[in-house]
């Protein structure tokens, strides 16, 4: 299976997803190289025998803080979600496509299928390492960033939160995704599926799953799902 990384800035036409062996693509006409997305359950399978437990020492799960990084109340409890929010709307599961102009060097066409055409699927482990995400976290010199819905320009996350940029990145990592702890969630504009761990926005955005583990919970994230512009709000 070819890494996202090596043809992520090829500009190309999604079509349906396909299903090869232990990956999933997004199959394109024209004859042209799939980009791949990956089953997340299939890359934890491969790894598990390997993966290292991060220890968040300190962390108060839960915790609610106020975050200079955006107006909004970020951790507090977990807010759930029913199937209503997912259901169809004017572009797939989101009222409107994502933004034209998405941040870290994302792509925009793997950014809208994940986000609006897709309730289990993720981009490639490790593809945000391909983007300008760790540089953006790492030049902040540990001050919060708020990660915006791709779609409606809202606040879903803030961090890092109770951790240096070193330790976000450093889980992140090991996970193949940003990994979110409780603490760093926008919980306005979040949801989490009780029976599936599907982590949305409360507008129809998905945004990855919640897959807990020793340190609490993990939402295991799609950046393309969170590289949006902040939109004023009226």
């Amino acid at each position: 299976m070819k890494t996202f990384s090596s043809v992520c800035a090829v500009p190309v036409l999604f079509g349906a997803l396909l299903k090869e062996g232990n990956a999933f693509s997004f199959q394109q006409k024209n004859n042209v190289a799939p980009l791949t997305t990956t089953s997340r359950k299939d890359f934890f399978t491969q790894v598990a025998s390997t993966m290292a437990v991060v220890s968040l020492g300190g962390v108060v799960l839960g915790a609610p803080t106020k975050s200079l990084a955006v107006d909004a109340d970020v951790g507090g409890t977990v807010r759930y979600g029913d199937e209503d929010i997912m259901v169809q709307k004017g572009h797939g599961t989101s009222a409107s496509p994502v933004q034209s102009d998405l941040l870290y060097g994302v792509d925009n066409k793997l950014a809208d299928k994940i986000t609006n055409f897709n309730r289990n699927f993720a981009e490639n482990g490790g593809y945000f390492k391909s983007t300008t995400f760790e540089t953006t976290v790492l030049q902040a010199k540990g001050e919060p960033i708020t990660f915006y819905d791709s779609v409606s320009g809202k606040a879903l996350f803030v961090a890092p939160v109770n951790r240096s940029a070193e330790d976000f990145i450093k889980e992140s990592r090991i996970h193949g995704w940003p990994s979110f702890r409780d603490e760093e969630v926008v919980w306005d504009n979040v949801r989490v599926m009780k029976r599936s761990g599907e982590t949305v926005s409360a507008d129809g955005s998905h945004l990855g799953h919640n897959l807990p583990d020793r340190s609490g919970n993990r939402y295991c994230i799609n950046l393309v799902s969170i590289a949006g512009k902040p939109v004023v709000q009226s």
